[in-house]
């Protein structure tokens, strides 16, 4: 017998085992686990949980879930937790803003409280839906384990209808480690919020229910078709029913083996931002049914032209963060709200929604009131191009994002990443993801946040190739201090595809004055947007900006006097109380664009 094999299984503990996270590995929820909440029955796990910092992920090692404490010879044991005596959170929570002590953590936080359940039917399924929890999260229910989920800003869902008793105990561990191989990595341009900062509810389902519903109109330019597409849980042959009460559709769909959809005549008002009308879908199947608000257009590129509802569209942008100073990433809806109203102060159509996909709250609301978004997932600098389990991470990610959002009206583009370098393994790395939202998705353009080619100061960049849409990050006047090489780079490029300038702006201390010259003035921010608009306007191939960025947000790389550890670019301060100089001068171009 191997000595060493005795000796290991002797006295191996949580101790010495170093590779304790890969038993927590399995059991993934991803893209194929998600479920199509609208109209559900739910119950929510927002509130009180108790929660204790865990830098060295004991409650992994050791297992705390199994909440063993007696042994088998009926012996109390010592364990190193009290989870009903841990001090409470309000969730959803970004605990860095919860406590000055947690501003700076990055690691696992655990989060536990109890739960009372009771069937309303004996064939129910119950799965549970975590809105965000950032980046990764493991979830234990009645001391099993559920399962984990990879990445930050997508909802996970797990099915705990075994799990479940009448009363529970429910455990979620939460790691917010920065690491090279995530998406996004180790290094990045905002905040790393921890915590579990959107909705945590129960969704009540029948056994065999819709799990996808996706509905669009065909981008054909007749405007008078609507394609609906739906997949039950079950592989099954049945028979929907659709419903838009207000055009007058009560269609049937053939299911077969799970899957089915339909092309439907209908003339319906066209979703725009000046006119963000809304329909009420009700699809039925068995004995499940889901509904969603749902607004009918069509966006597509002709030539060097944005077309929206067969007419020509300016994109009259602000990129926007996902951060309040209260609140971090865990915005309200009054939160959310402001955002788009004050962007519409503005004067802006459309908004990038950077570098991470927001809350699907977002959405819904940007189509109530209005307003085109660009989303993005956080491919974001220098990613690991090269490993594949990278990639199917970011693929995940993409998925997640166009499966939550894809009846959402207001949204017109997905976008594969960030001022990524033109390297050979990150062509085939977000080619892939090109093609993957093309694949998933044919009623939306696709677009990256692209560098210049700075030696040649021309806008060329091999991922083009695969995009609808070329999106270009240029910091003329401010990184790249001389203005003129900002018409230089316009009469350098040719492309044969619409450009949007993504990003260009100055950081600008707000209520910090001085002449032009002086960064971190408003005075020089100001500036910086009258001669980037000034080029701009002349650019034929341009049609659209989204400059950086509508309001200061936190950045622990900026440690200048004038930034405080903000990044400053914003057009109004962190609050959003107060708008600097440059808030007027895009104002006022935008209000002539629109004319």
């Amino acid at each position: 017998m191997d000595t060493d094999k005795v000796k290991s299984k002797k006295y191996m503990s949580d101790i010495h085992l170093e590779d304790y996270t890969q038993q927590y590995e399995e059991k993934k929820a991803d893209v194929s686990t998600m479920v199509f909440d609208g109209g559900r029955k739910t119950q929510s796990l927002n509130g009180q949980w108790h929660y204790a910092i865990d830098q060295y992920d004991t409650c992994l090692r050791q297992k705390w879930f199994l909440e063993k404490y007696f042994d088998e010879k009926g012996y109390s044991l010592p364990v190193d937790y009290s989870f009903d005596e841990w001090p409470v959170m309000q969730l959803p929570a970004c605990w860095n803003t919860v406590e000055k002590e947690y501003l700076l953590y990055e690691g696992s936080m655990v989060f536990t409280r109890k739960f009372s359940y009771r069937k309303e039917n004996e064939e129910e399924e119950i799965v549970l839906k975590i809105g965000a929890a950032n980046y990764l999260c493991r979830v234990f229910v009645n001391g099993e384990y559920v399962g984990m989920h990879r990445g930050g800003s997508t909802s996970a869902y797990f099915n705990i209808t075994k799990e479940l008793k009448a009363d529970n105990r429910i455990i979620l561990v939460v790691d917010s480690t920065r690491r090279p191989e995530q998406v996004p990595t180790e290094n990045t341009d905002w905040f790393n919020y921890g915590g579990i900062y959107r909705d945590i509810e129960l969704i009540r389902l029948p056994k065999t229910y819709i799990k996808d519903l996706r509905i669009a109109l065909v981008p054909d330019g007749t405007f008078s078709r609507i394609r609906a597409e739906i997949k039950l849980s079950e592989a099954v042959t049945s028979t929907a029913l659709i419903s838009v009460e207000e055009l007058g559709i009560h269609e049937q769909i053939s299911v077969k083996n799970g899957t089915g959809e339909a092309t439907i005549e209908a003339k319906p008002q066209l979703w725009s931002p000046e006119v963000p009308k809304l329909y009420e879908v009700i699809v039925s199947c068995l004995n499940d049914h889901v509904s969603d608000r749902v607004g009918f257009r069509e966006i597509k590129v002709e030539n060097r032209e944005i077309i929206l509802n067969g007419k020509p569209v300016f994109l009259r942008g602000v990129s926007c963060h996902e951060e309040s100073v209260e609140n971090g990433k865990g915005l309200t809806d009054e939160e959310r709200t402001e955002n788009i109203r004050t962007a519409k102060e503005l004067g802006c159509n459309f908004m990038r929604i950077a570098h991470y996909p927001h809350s699907e709250r977002m959405a819904k609301l940007a189509d109530e009131l209005g307003m085109l978004l660009w989303e993005e997932i956080p491919v974001y600098w220098a990613i690991r191009f090269e490993r594949e389990a990278t990639y199917e991470d970011a693929e995940n990610q993409l998925k997640e994002l166009i499966g939550r959002d894809y009846n959402r009206a207001s949204v017109i583009i997905w976008s594969v990443g960030n001022e990524n370098a033109d390297t050979d393994d990150r062509l085939q790395f977000m080619s892939r993801l090109a093609d993957c939202a093309h694949q998933e998705d044919k009623t939306r353009l696709v677009s990256a946040a692209c560098l210049v080619d700075g030696e040649k100061n021309v806008i060329a960049d091999r991922l083009a190739e695969y995009l609808d849409v070329i999106g270009i990050n240029e910091y003329c006047g401010w990184y790249t201090p001389d203005f003129e090489k900002l018409p230089q780079l316009m009469n350098n490029s040719n492309p044969s595809k619409p450009v949007i300038i993504t990003e260009f702006g100055a950081d600008a201390l707000p209520g910090h004055h001085g002449t032009i010259t002086d960064k971190g003035t408003e005075e020089c921010q100001a500036y910086v947007y009258e001669r980037q608009i000034e080029e701009i306007r002349k650019i034929s191939y341009i049609k659209g900006m989204t400059p950086w960025i509508l309001y200061d947000f936190r950045c622990p790389r900026r440690t200048s006097s004038i930034q405080k550890y903000y990044n400053r670019k914003g057009l109004c301060s962190a609050d959003k109380k107060y708008r600097k100089q440059a808030f007027s001068v895009l104002q006022k171009f935008y209000r002539e664009k629109a004319d």
